[in-house]
């Protein structure tokens, strides 16, 4: 019997070719797509699961009550962890983290690597196996590191690595440090990344020897080990008196400036943020929230473009199926009943299906390098290797099946024989069932593209906007090498200095945008004025660093070329000038660390922060020996790339071992918007896919309406209708259902993206224009699509068409 189904499924699919070659490749591009987009989004939400005890693992940050809000804060003090650990119950391990980067020799090599600074309990809470060396003690001592695999092979290549001696540059001076243990090459889905590990007190001065004892600078994160039965909102709860004994300063000083308690009636809360949320956590703007948008989203345009091919399979079962009346009243008359022709139909989409999905997987398979390069993912099949979400994707297929191609199948097999003898469907339904899957698929397609045009608009927004400093001109490069940062600055300078079309050098601790080599930070500076406590951001700058990036003074006067002698002075931005509130700004002082700093100058407020932000106050200071990190270069606008040359040469005469990772500050803003763009890419794909499957079923419907037409078409022509008068006739149905599709999707589309832009400060303004584009878009390539059939029976001989029944 089923042999008897397989081959008349196989007849009536190879009779119909045109059909099934339609389902075949909508659906087969649809599996293939869903793929990828399932197996991006499942490595993107399998982040930090590895870890053995990961459902105990937390990151330890406060959320503070400012005068402007609630501020989340994830940087700690020294004294901090241990005396979480000591004072409160329910730690059952705890570590201080600090990432970074630094710059490691071997013999003739000079390498710069990724680091983490942390205590020994670091490898007990986080599940990076040890493989070689000390297994239980790995940094225990101040002068022993651990390196990953990866750092291993790339320092000593194929030798030994347990036991040699490399030396770290630390505070200027080369630190003797023994390799104690190689660990595992992290999986790609860490969150976490490095390539050695140091024990947190190997820091230099700055970084930990200075604060020891010292509340008041927070320069590191803590991480933590909860004790089992111990849950995240009781121990949150019991930090009450940990946190009125250790910050009741800072709590009287945020109620004397007028913060406002939190709904628990706190001005300071310990939280614990789940280690694997970390990734999606948003700490920029007032409480932390996890945001998983971009993975899900992922998934609903892969869900979105299943169901339309499955819209599309459906569609055209049911309207295939008139051409099948009589073969049902056959079958029906030889002792057919319901339940054989239910399977005889369903094998025939079975087949449709298995073909589908295995050409599908084939596609994936073909498109994934392209895909990966695209997305900048490492998403790999590998992603789909979890036994319950083989199972879960194996369900998915079987449903779909069942639904799509069972759906039709129940219809066919419930047709009354004389009914289907006769040839004739009853039509009081007036095909409401197709109309409304077509005006469903045209609205997800309109949505799709809306979404895609308004995200452009707000990127290019964003990438043209005035920032507030030359981004255009500008090359920044970091320090990266074994010179102190004033001497290889000079050197810099000299080498730089007969170069026409360099205009000016300078430099500072913090970089502009994203960095080539991937850093980005940010330091925070806290104290008293005029009796309330002020926030600002600081940056500490060499000479020529207003003109370098052509900052805007607003009032006063520049950074003079001999730093020693502003080194008491600051330049701040009007954000700042408006926090201090002063009349005379430029006769007023700041009082930091028992000095006191004369304002000189205010600048323009420039962008030195994430572009979903405002402007935050900002100060820059003139601080004599002082670790800058970064090089700006302001170069003419003529000859950029030899410009370029020539920077890259002078630095390869200072530091011939240390890399050159320069780039324009207009790069780095582009690397800052990658995600927008990652979105843009997906959710126009997405569009695409969306449009073209739509159209697909489209071109199908308009094939079997023009055949089921034929002779009142012929018959039309015949009584004087003309040629554009039939083609309006057949498609204007068609139009009729876009139409609608576009005044169902603009107002979804419009509330959608108008909530999406209030995650920018700078955002562009929803334009009407925007969704008339996309419902255009939809018109026009749907009546493309089926202008060329209903053209050609408009214009086609009648005389064939009433010839024969």
């Amino acid at each position: 019997m089923i042999k008897n189904y397989f081959k008349i499924a196989l007849r009536n699919l190879w009779k119909n070719k045109i059909f099934t070659s339609l389902n075949v490749i909508g659906l087969t591009i649809a599996f293939g797509v869903a793929i990828l987009l399932a197996m991006y989004a499942v490595y993107e939400l399998s982040y930090d699961r590895f870890h053995e005890h990961g459902d105990h693992l937390y990151m330890v940050y406060s959320e503070d009550s400012t005068p402007n809000g609630i501020e989340a804060n994830t940087t700690k003090s020294e004294p901090f962890a241990a005396a979480l650990r000591d004072e409160t119950t329910g730690v059952e391990k705890i570590t201080r983290y600090s990432g970074g980067g630094l710059l490691l020799s071997y013999k003739d090599k000079q390498l710069r690597m990724s680091s983490a600074y942390v205590d020994p309990d670091f490898f007990d809470m986080f599940s990076f196996p040890i493989i070689e060396g000390d297994v239980e003690n790995p940094i225990t001592s101040e002068s022993s590191i651990a390196i990953t695999e990866f750092a291993a092979k790339r320092i000593f290549g194929d030798d030994n690595a347990i036991g040699q001696t490399v030396t770290i540059l630390r505070d200027e001076q080369e630190v003797p440090f023994t390799v104690n243990a190689i660990i595992e090459d992290f999986p790609e889905t860490s969150s976490k990344g490095f390539d050695i590990v140091l024990n947190f007190k190997s820091q230099g001065y700055h970084a930990y020897e200075r604060t020891i004892g010292r509340w008041d600078v927070e320069n590191h994160e803590v991480y933590m080990q909860l004790s089992k039965g111990i849950t995240s909102v009781q121990f949150e709860k019991s930090t009450t008196d940990f946190t009125k004994l250790h910050y009741q300063e800072e709590i009287d000083n945020a109620k004397r400036d007028g913060a406002q308690p939190n709904k628990e009636g706190v001005y300071r809360q310990i939280k614990l943020l789940p280690f694997a949320d970390l990734k999606f956590a948003n700490f920029n703007q007032g409480p932390v929230t996890v945001n998983r948008t971009m993975p899900y989203l992922v998934l609903g345009i892969a869900a979105l473009i299943l169901f339309i091919a499955c819209v599309n399979f459906v569609n055209m079962s049911i309207a295939k199926s008139g051409q099948r009346l009589r073969e049902i009243g056959m079958r029906k008359t030889l002792g057919a009943n319901k339940r054989q022709l239910f399977f005889q139909f369903w094998g025939e989409s079975i087949l449709v299906f298995v073909m589908s999905t295995g050409f599908g997987i084939l596609v994936a398979k073909l498109l994934l390098p392209q895909f990966q390069l695209l997305f900048k993912t490492r998403a790999t099949f590998e992603a789909f290797l979890d036994p319950a979400l083989i199972s879960v994707l194996i369900g998915t297929v079987i449903g779909i099946t069942l639904i799509a191609g069972g759906y039709p199948a129940v219809l066919m097999s419930r047709l009354k024989t004389l009914q289907s003898l006769k040839g004739k469907l009853n039509n009081s339904g007036k095909n409401h069932l197709r109309n409304g899957l077509i005006v469903l698929q045209f609205s997800i397609a309109i949505l799709l593209i809306s979404g895609t045009l308004v995200l452009r608009d707000q990127v290019d927004y964003m990438r043209t906007k005035d920032l507030g400093f030359n981004k255009d001109q500008v090359i920044a490069f970091p320090l990266n090498g074994k010179r102190n940062d004033q001497q290889a600055m000079q050197l810099l300078r000299d080498a730089l200095e007969d170069k026409t079309n360099i205009l000016s050098v300078s430099a500072s601790n913090n970089i502009l945008g994203l960095g080539k080599d991937g850093s980005r930070s940010t330091s925070v500076l806290g104290f008293e004025h005029q009796g309330r406590g002020v926030e600002t951001h600081m940056l500490v700058v060499d000479a020529d660093y207003v003109e370098t990036l052509d900052l805007k003074l607003v009032k006063g006067r520049s950074f003079r070329k001999h730093l020693a002698s502003d080194s008491l002075s600051v330049i701040i931005n009007e954000s700042m000038a408006r926090q201090l509130n002063e009349e005379d700004i430029l006769n007023s002082k700041l009082n930091i660390d028992e000095k006191a700093f004369s304002i000189v100058g205010v600048v323009k407020d420039f962008n030195f922060q994430e572009l979903d932000r405002h402007v935050a106050p900002m100060s820059l200071f003139a601080l004599p020996n002082w670790n800058l990190r970064n090089v700006y270069v302001k170069v003419a606008p003529q000859d950029l790339e030899q410009s370029y040359l020539n920077v890259k040469a002078a630095w390869a005469a200072i530091e011939p071992n240390a890399e050159f990772q320069g780039s324009f500050l207009n790069e780095n803003i582009e690397r800052t918007l990658r995600n927008e763009r990652n979105m843009i890419t997906m959710i126009g794909s997405g569009s695409i896919l969306a449009i073209a499957l739509s159209c697909i079923g489209l071109f199908a419907m308009s094939l079997l309406i023009v055949a089921q037409r034929r002779k009142e078409i012929g018959i039309r022509k015949i009584v004087g209708a003309s040629v554009s008068g039939i083609t309006i006739l057949l498609t204007k149905d068609f139009f009729k259902l876009v139409a609608v599709a576009f005044f169902i999707a603009t107002p979804i589309a419009w509330m959608i993206m108008s909530k999406w832009l209030q995650n920018y400060a700078y955002r562009t303004d929803l334009n009407i224009l925007i969704f008339l584009a996309a419902g255009g878009i939809a018109l026009v390539i749907a009546a493309l699509t089926i202008a060329g059939k209903t053209i050609k029976a408009a214009t086609a001989n009648p005389v064939k068409s009433l010839r024969a029944e």
